[in-house]
């Protein structure tokens, strides 16, 4: 897969980003630490064991390496009539106690938050990396959804159920891949067969879910900072239909209760068509022809323009928000890029609206009641979701701007060429610019009549890493 690593060397800017970045975490709006009394209720939580053992599945993890907080795990099986899949979620509302100091804390982060030297956790790390993590060799309550699937993935049945699990092992992306191409890992063989024929299914629907570029800033042995920008494996892409099957029959479930939340975002508009449009035609990779999904499928993930054509999809997919509902069904229910209703239901150590997900899930799956504290309080989803994705979004951003306005220090007064991406302003006068080396996307005043695709030179006239700001001129 493409990859393309943009390096701050060892210098003045790389003390001034460092103190940049630690700035920026230091002033996050939602609390970093948490409260003795969190932490002790962290320590101390024991949900009851539950009745089905479980443990003789061999399931097992599959995240980045080095993760800690682990949600899922799966088992995959071949029968007679298609497959079986079990989806083990971590089962967080067996050990978060109803408006206790942890359920306080979570609901003020709403999600865990990923800076450039480490993440800020919804929960204290003893249980979302530790006690509730699905870690191997160690027995687990968890929340199982089992999936009866035909020969062509489609779901004939499902059911969800808390189990003891225990996972055998802890697999990473890159090594997981690996042993698939090498055919020499009984444990996962299926995935791949089972994510393709997934991704069939949800082309048959027309969804058209984005594989975004990884763009991540990390931390260097030597302290240095970088940002590396890749393609997801396909494995990721596999191991996300399960994910997202889940979440679809999660959406089923609540729906026809007439109680819960989905997560939901509209289709684009022929504005936001039109513009992605000009874009890849100004990357050379014009979208002529077909859905934007069968052409976003179809990108060949060896080209290097995959990652700013991907990127500039991103538009097509804005919107996303929350609805949560008791008694009636809301009119719009739909997630456009998957197209069907969805649920965020399979990350609760890291997303506290999963967390009702789950146990409104459970209760319905079991035919009791929906638990009060589920019910009273799912009116305030949304908002606690919307605050906390903006503000993910605020430090990703932030954390972003700083790297590549130090990346570009080095060039303060040289002449740049870019490729423009997208016009802006009333007067065309400004532009999307994307910059080659570095890997770096900035606005920037071009000539009138420039058009999207041609190539500007610009001047870099400031580059402000503290303020994460970079000016140029023509």
């Amino acid at each position: 897969m493409p990859q393309r690593r943009a390096h701050v060397a060892p210098s003045a800017a790389q003390s001034e980003l460092a103190r940049a970045l630690a700035a920026l975490r230091d002033a996050v709006d939602a609390p970093v630490d948490f409260s003795a009394a969190a932490e002790a209720e962290a320590s101390a939580a024991v949900p009851a064991t539950p009745e089905l053992d479980l443990r003789d599945v061999d399931f097992v993890t599959l995240d980045p390496a080095g993760a800690k907080d682990l949600d899922q795990a799966f088992h995959l099986a071949r029968t007679d009539s298609g497959y079986t899949v079990r989806y083990a979620i971590a089962d967080v509302p067996g050990f978060v106690a109803p408006t206790g100091a942890v359920d306080a804390a979570a609901r003020e982060r709403g999600q865990t938050l990923y800076a450039a030297d480490g993440s800020i956790p919804l929960h204290p790390r003893v249980l979302s990396e530790n006690h509730a993590s699905l870690l191997p060799d160690v027995d687990r309550p968890a929340l199982v959804w089992t999936f009866e699937l035909s020969a062509d993935a489609s779901v004939s049945h499902f059911r969800l159920e808390r189990a003891l699990i225990r996972s055998r092992a802890q697999l990473d992306y890159v090594s997981a891949q690996e042993a698939l191409d090498r055919d020499d890992d009984a444990r996962i063989a299926l995935l791949r067969e089972i994510g393709e024929l997934r991704i069939v299914k949800e082309q048959e629907r027309g969804g058209a879910s984005l594989n975004m570029p990884d763009e991540e800033v990390v931390q260097n042995d030597d302290g240095t900072y970088s940002i590396v920008r890749g393609n997801p494996l396909p494995i990721e892409e596999w191991n996300a239909q399960l994910s997202l099957m889940t979440g679809m029959a999660a959406a089923e479930l609540m729906v026809g209760a007439k109680i819960g939340v989905l997560r939901t975002m509209p289709a684009p508009d022929r504005a936001a068509f039109d513009t992605f449009r000009r874009q890849t035609e100004a990357l050379g990779r014009p979208w002529t022809t077909g859905e934007y999904g069968e052409y976003l499928r179809g990108l060949d993930r060896h080209d290097p323009l995959t990652l700013p054509v991907l990127e500039a999809a991103a538009s097509l997919f804005r919107g996303a928000g929350y609805v949560s509902f008791d008694g009636s069904v809301p009119a719009d229910l739909e997630q456009a890029a998957i197209a069907a209703p969805y649920a965020h239901a399979t990350a609760p150590l890291r997303r506290l609206v999963d967390r009702w997900s789950l146990a409104i899930c459970l209760a319905i799956s079991e035919g009791s009641e929906v638990p009060t504290w589920a019910r009273e309080s799912l009116s305030e989803l949304p908002a606690l979701m919307q605050t906390s994705s903006q503000r993910a979004s605020r430090l990703n951003a932030d954390t972003v701007n700083r790297v590549e306005a130090a990346l570009l220090t080095p060039l303060v007064g040289s002449r740049i060429d870019a490729t423009v991406i997208e016009l802006r302003g009333e007067d065309g006068d400004r532009a999307g610019i994307q910059i080659a080396d570095p890997a770096v996307t900035a606005s920037a005043p071009v000539p009138v009549g420039t058009k999207p695709g041609d190539t500007v030179s610009v001047q870099l006239v400031r580059a402000d890493i503290a303020k994460g700001e970079v000016e140029f001129a023509l």
